[in-house]
């Protein structure tokens, strides 16, 4: 039976969500893989991340990878960095580039060998400008952070499903149906109850992969929605804590 798998928050940890992918999800090409949005920033490799799922995606896996705001972050400060001109040869930081490195952007740059945004490959960026911002499922919304209900449409506010972070959730603006998202790190007993319980009507994922000095953090999940049941793989990537 094909299985549905929802990734959360990998934010540059590329040997970590490869030991995911290879120990505990081992997908085949008729499961889908939904991935939830900030691959980038916080952990040291990035790019890795990225050129994973792209493999995937390369290789016919049914992917579907969500926008997350560290993506809007870098694409936009990609975008303000290629359209800037420098004084006199000299380059200064945009106002964007030095609220992304604040956010963990100083890993991604690293990670691509870059100096400054516009040094990144344009093919990444264009993979993070088309990132999808949600998907439905047949009992779920998934998305990266969540939903603006104080709106009559909740899918007209593109910028609070990215960095939303505290919503109610009125269901019969989502057809009843429950919201699975990440972007705000939770512990594994808060998920544990989230997942068991169907009166909450959302369902965080993301639990801090790069957090792992937390107690009940520091693992990259993976949960697979027909049978409500979750996979942990604890951060296996070198992590500097440096705007973490």
């Amino acid at each position: 039976m094909a299985k549905t798998w929802i990734i959360p928050d990998i934010h540059g940890c590329s040997q970590t969500l490869a030991l995911l992918l290879e120990q505990f999800i081992r997908p085949n090409k008729n499961d889908h893989l939904i991935f939830l949005g900030d691959y980038i920033d916080r952990g040291p490799d990035s790019k890795g991340v990225i050129k994973q799922i792209m493999n995937l995606q390369n290789n016919e896996y049914k992917i579907t990878a969500l926008m997350g705001n560290h993506e809007d972050y870098a694409v936009k400060a990609w975008d303000e960095d290629k359209n800037k001109k420098g004084f006199l040869g000299l380059h200064f930081k945009s106002k964007i580039q030095k609220e992304w490195e604040v956010f963990g952007g100083v890993q991604t740059l690293e990670s691509f060998d870059a100096f400054r945004p516009a040094e990144i490959p344009e093919k990444y960026i264009n993979w993070m400008r088309n990132l999808d911002y949600w998907v439905e499922l047949e009992n779920f919304f998934v998305v990266h952070a969540g939903f603006n209900f104080k709106k009559e449409n909740p899918f007209e506010d593109k910028r609070s499903m990215l960095w939303v972070r505290d919503y109610t959730v009125v269901p019969e603006k989502i057809k009843n149906k429950r919201v699975i998202h990440g972007h705000v790190p939770v512990n594994l007993e808060f998920i544990d109850l989230s997942l068991k319980n169907n009166s909450y009507k959302f369902i965080d994922l993301d639990n801090g992969v790069y957090m792992a000095r937390k107690a009940g953090y520091g693992n990259l999940l993976a949960l697979e929605v027909n049978s409500m049941e979750y996979v942990a793989q604890p951060l296996a990537d070198e992590v500097s804590y440096k705007n973490v």
